[in-house]
């Protein structure tokens, strides 16, 4: 549901655009087992007064975007998985593909998250382009399905939160390369204006040292050539 969606913190500055974020989302949701459905309540309209019971198959939809500062974030692609159907993830990067989502692999018999509790590892994130999906990223995840009880027994807040349990996540292990480029001026010129420039700031500087040399002469010259032809000594 939209006003359910929850987001990550951002990673900045990837730049081989892998993103790191160690992050957990909590959604907690009613599940009918004999209809195989969640049940939501909300109201259809902000003016109604009494909310209405709705029936909804059980998904979680995750998307990719490239955070942008100064204009529109970048939509990257996503990927929607049924838990009722949940395409088994590829255990390596590698083998994770589009296939996947088609079924189109081997051995990827869908099961039911319901049944199996918690699976581990990658899948691809999909976006469309001139009619046709392609591979737009991939995501490796846990996902996890406990009851209400379990959950009061062993909570774990969103994010990094407390309580930071059930596991315990830790800062993510970002390259010096991930910041925000107006907090940290030093920083900035060493990852990305050095990085992008330097053969260009190495001319320059050779370049000035060369006009400079060549100043030096050149207002030492005629000095020299008449101490050459008066011979003081």
């Amino acid at each position: 549901m939209e006003e359910d969606k929850q987001k990550t913190d951002v990673h900045y500055r990837s730049l081989d655009g892998d993103g790191n974020f160690n992050w957990r989302f909590v959604f907690g949701f009613d599940y009918l087992p004999a209809e195989q459905l969640c049940l939501v309540s909300r109201k259809e309209h902000f003016w109604s007064l009494d909310k209405t019971e709705f029936r909804i198959p059980p998904k979680l939809i995750i998307q990719i975007w490239d955070n942008d500062k100064f204009s529109l974030d970048d939509y990257l692609g996503t990927v929607e998985l049924d838990m009722l159907h949940l395409i088994p993830p590829a255990k390596t990067p590698e083998k994770c593909s589009l296939s996947m989502l088609s079924q189109t692999g081997k051995n990827l018999t869908p099961t039911s998250l319901f049944s199996q509790k918690s699976v581990r590892g990658w899948w691809p994130c999909a976006m469309e382009e001139d009619g046709k999906k392609i591979l737009a990223g991939k995501v490796e995840m846990t996902l996890e399905v406990v009851e209400e009880k379990e959950a009061e027994e062993r909570p774990a807040g969103k994010g990094r939160d407390e309580p930071n349990m059930n596991p315990k996540l830790d800062l993510p292990n970002r390259p010096d390369t991930s910041f925000l480029w107006f907090t940290n001026p030093c920083k900035t010129m060493k990852f990305i204006i050095w990085r992008r420039y330097k053969w260009l700031f190495i001319g320059l500087i050779i370049l000035i040292l060369v006009i400079l040399f060549i100043g030096i002469l050149l207002y030492s010259f005629p000095n020299y050539i008449s101490m050459k032809i008066v011979k003081p000594y």
